[in-house]
């Protein structure tokens, strides 16, 4: 009944290694598999340029020859020379309801951690705020999202037991989008453009949304999420892998982007229709016919629109641009027939975010949870 733990390395050991979530989630309503190809680009050090500051190493429990769990341990450099710590990170972290299995993860992964000078680990983390984070810890009966983690309530049992504490907090809504907007709101937004001078960028597709402000948006990010837990500053070519990964699957009116006066970006937020289902269906894959019922997520009628982001330049955050935001993505949900929008997580103390929600018909329906560990 010894568990035996193998590093990770080929092509093929990493197809394994997504595989594995997905057949320990074989059969939930609730969890949704990761773009495969996504998922190892992230640990191909050619495909993501958070390894120019970050390094890994990525593991697999087996138990007489059949695997049990699977995890990765990443330093992110960059982080900890802003904070000032040696922390290690664990992400990626799924195994059976086995004590043995689990321990003999995280032991392995903070051993590592030792051996490269670390002091205290923290997870579940990715390489930056760019990768899912979080283990879930209320909303097990809700469906996940293309963005996040989702997992059997016994994993946060098992980290507190293994002496794992709480460090950080997400919260989740649903918003179902209203029959129209208050008419507070409409003055809001008025105000906001001709007390400040703000405006929304028009492009004609997400093409040229890309080309005009794809650089400004990645900027913006790092500016207004710069003190937020863990967070991570997206290098220049971390911002040019981004834009051309995600930008031209979106939408050019779920992509929202605020101007000043001086056509400056100063806000932007970031919607996709949900792709949970699809990628249900289709089990993570493009090929052969998982493209079918990605396309099909894209189309008029999918009730479910995801707010992946929502980001203000500091200095305009108490100027009521979200209500330009809300303007649009309004709109944008009546035409393409979206019932209900999901936040995506937000850290449970910024309230700043959760404000904005206010006025709108809201229900916090997930938490999910960062755990630290002092190792020395």
């Amino acid at each position: 009944m010894n568990i035996e733990i193998k590093i990770i390395s080929s092509l093929w050991d990493f197809i394994k290694y997504t595989n594995f979530k997905n057949r320990l989630y074989k059969g939930s309503q609730y969890a949704v598999p990761p773009f495969l190809i996504d998922e190892l680009n992230t640990f191909n050090p050619k495909k993501n340029p958070a390894y120019d500051f970050c390094e890994s190493i990525s593991i697999m429990a087996y138990r007489d020859g059949k695997p049990v769990g699977r995890a990765t341990g990443i330093i992110n450099h960059a982080v900890n020379e802003r904070t000032g710590k040696k922390c290690a990170r664990f992400g990626w972290i799924d195994f059976i309801d086995d004590k043995q299995v689990s321990i003999a993860l995280t032991e392995w992964i903070e051993n590592w951690a030792i051996l490269n000078g670390m002091t205290e680990i923290e997870g579940p983390m990715g390489f930056t705020d760019m990768d899912p984070e979080g283990c879930l810890i209320e909303g097990f009966d809700q469906l996940g999202t293309m963005a996040t983690i989702y997992n059997y309530p016994y994993y946060s049992k098992h980290f507190e037991e293994l002496g794992y504490e709480k460090v950080q907090d997400w919260v989740e809504f649903k918003i179902t989008v209203p029959d129209d907007l208050p008419e507070k709101h409409y003055r809001i937004a008025n105000i906001v453009k001709e007390k400040y001078g703000l405006k929304l960028a028009e492009c004609k597709n997400i093409k040229e949304l890309a080309d005009k402000y794809g650089q400004s948006l990645f900027q913006i990010i790092n500016i207004a999420y710069d003190k937020l837990f863990g967070y991570s500053p997206l290098t220049p070519r971390q911002i040019e892998h981004y834009i051309k990964m995600y930008l031209p699957m979106l939408h050019k009116d779920g992509v929202v982007v605020v101007l000043n006066e001086h056509d400056e970006v100063v806000g932007v937020a970031v919607t996709v229709p949900s792709l949970s289902k699809s990628l249900q269906k289709s089990k993570g894959r493009i090929f052969p016919f998982g493209w079918y019922h990605l396309l099909k997520a894209f189309k008029k009628g999918n009730e479910i629109i995801d707010f992946l982001l929502i980001a203000v330049r500091p200095d305009y955050q108490s100027k009521g641009a979200n209500a330009l935001f809300f303007e649009k993505i309004y709109t944008h949900c009546k035409n393409q027939g979206h019932k209900m929008i999901e936040t995506n997580p937000e850290l449970d103390d910024n309230t700043k975010i959760q404000n904005q929600w206010a006025m709108f018909d809201t229900v916090q329906h997930k938490r999910r949870r960062a755990f630290h560990k002092k190792l020395i």
